[in-house]
């Protein structure tokens, strides 16, 4: 009879964790690739890589570093107005493309254990983030990081579900 209560309480664990909610897939530590490699190997991040090549960013991100990369998925881009990120791909608007993306870089390799509630930390753009840490999640600005430490062999990325925006 014990054994039969140990396999029920397993599969309703089983049961249970298969309704938790999923964060991204992304789990592995990639110090053999560089921020912009390990973007281009993720699914989820097909519109920012596509971003950063329209940015001309990606030798920049490619470079020693280290670099702390707050990286919005597709789903996050997908939240902004439609047209938006088309209207941002065009040549003529690749300096506020630009603005964007850097907002979404701090110089330097910041982890989640050394973020601190209330923080402010200066993007590459030149204008800072705010970090607020409650219920156990971190957010950067309005975004909420979904996967953290993800880490490359010039810095570290996190996964958020928004596009944060810089003071225009």
């Amino acid at each position: 009879m014990k054994k039969l209560g140990v396999v029920f309480m397993m599969a309703i664990l089983v049961v249970a964790s298969s309704f938790s909610p999923k964060s991204n897939p992304i789990h592995e530590t990639r110090m053999d690739a560089d921020i912009v490699d390990l973007a281009i190997s993720q699914d989820f991040l097909t519109t920012l890589v596509a971003a950063v090549k329209a940015g001309d960013l990606v030798e920049t991100l490619k470079g020693d570093g280290p670099f702390t990369v707050f990286a919005p998925t597709n789903e996050a881009f997908a939240k902004l107005p439609a047209g938006t990120i088309e209207n941002l791909l065009k040549p003529e608007n690749k300096a506020q493309l630009v603005k964007i993306l850097t907002y979404h870089v701090v110089p330097g390799k910041i982890l989640s254990s050394d973020l601190k509630n209330g923080q402010v930390a200066k993007t590459a753009e030149g204008s800072s983030i705010k970090v607020t840490l409650m219920d156990g999640k971190a957010m950067i600005n309005n975004a909420t990081v979904t996967t953290a430490d993800i880490m490359a062999d010039n810095g570290v990325v996190h996964i958020i579900d928004t596009v944060i925006m810089p003071p225009m």
